[in-house]
């Protein structure tokens, strides 16, 4: 391992919103888990634990070489692939939240399909790094990865997972210089397979009928946006006050994790969802700014992949919560309460920082 090399932007951007999502956790979980646990703290610390294990993750990513990424590239995806598959065989994986996604014993658990998304980034930008010319018979290879990946995570199934996996790995083949008429004929096979796949899922049909006009069915499918819509409106420019929020209060379902920005907009008005936004927008710029000054083809296509999953995520996630985008679960990344996707986004920043010294 190396010393560590540090990027003073990514690194006070990540500090912000992680301190944000300690707030943000604390106050839309502290009715919740004081109901049910007897202690309003309970969510918080589990947060503050993942925290602590984050950084350790970020502190080692930090260390490691570039060149250590690219020699495991394979090993990683092998041992992500089957931590995948694993979570499908009944009796290990776990169900939480209608999908079986998860590998684990009672409340603690590790979510394979996070590390996934880190281990298809590493291996993509290694095999596209190796391409001159990305003709259909070098993208064979990558896609059929990529739609197999995406197959296992929609069996869980885990359509906002699904979604950040392959946003990244599209980001990756432009910047690899995918012609255009391949991205048109994947964006068309894209439309296609969205639309088999709410074909073979009633409630998906649902949630984008919701999506178009969520008071058509109120109480089901478009019940998580009018809440969110409810939490967002009273917020005013100022919001009505850190812990004050109403719709936290059984209203909205899961406000610490996949609805926790509404939550926070609601308590902290425009002016604190604008300046978080803000924030996800600098660390963003920052980390496309790392991959486009990166020379080495392999760094640049790493840090694009981990900028554009920060991309995605945080624009699904956002965008659901103000009605833009059909509810689909998805984390905001440093903000929502989890486990697994807080150690890997923070183990991603280290490893940008690792990539922003390479540049240099």
């Amino acid at each position: 391992m190396r010393r560590i090399h540090v990027d003073v932007s990514l690194l006070v951007y990540t500090v912000l919103l992680l301190g944000i999502g300690l707030l943000s956790v604390y106050s839309a979980s502290s009715a919740a888990a004081l109901h049910a646990y007897g202690d309003a703290w309970y969510d918080t610390k589990r947060q503050l634990l993942f925290a602590c294990m984050g950084v350790v993750a970020m502190w080692v990513a930090m260390r490691v070489p570039i060149e250590t990424w690219k020699r495991w590239a394979t090993p990683l995806l092998i041992a992500a692939l089957i931590a995948l598959i694993a979570v499908l065989i009944p009796g290990i994986g776990v169900v939480r939240g209608g999908a079986r996604s998860w590998l684990g014993i009672g409340s603690f658990g590790i979510q394979p399909s996070e590390f996934m998304k880190i281990a298809l980034i590493v291996f993509l930008a290694r095999g596209l790094s190796q391409q001159h010319v990305l003709s259909w018979r070098a993208l064979f290879v990558p896609l059929s990865v990529i739609g197999a990946i995406f197959a296992l995570v929609m069996l869980q199934p885990d359509l906002g997972t699904g979604a950040v996996l392959c946003g990244a790995a599209g980001a990756m083949l432009v910047v690899a210089g995918m012609r255009a008429g391949h991205m048109i004929t994947l964006g068309l096979c894209a439309l296609a397979g969205g639309g088999a796949l709410i074909a073979v899922a009633p409630y998906r049909l649902k949630r984008l009928t919701a999506f178009v006009d969520p008071w058509s069915d109120a109480l089901g499918a478009g019940y998580q946006t009018i809440q969110s819509l409810f939490a967002l409106a009273p917020g005013g420019l100022i919001g009505v006050g850190f812990g004050q929020s109403i719709q936290k209060h059984s209203y909205l379902p899961e406000p610490q994790t996949d609805f926790i920005f509404a939550i926070w907009a609601e308590e902290w008005g425009w002016i604190g969802a604008v300046a978080v936004l803000v924030l996800y927008a600098l660390l963003i710029v920052r980390g496309w700014t790392i991959a486009l000054r990166l020379r080495d083809a392999f760094a640049s296509l790493l840090a694009s992949g981990i900028t554009a999953m920060w991309t995605v995520q945080v624009v699904i996630n956002v965008g659901v919560v103000i009605g833009l985008l059909p509810v689909t679960g998805i984390t905001l990344p440093l903000m929502s309460a989890g486990g697994s996707s807080l150690v890997l986004l923070l183990a991603s920043l280290g490893m940008l920082h690792q990539l922003a010294a390479s540049g240099k």
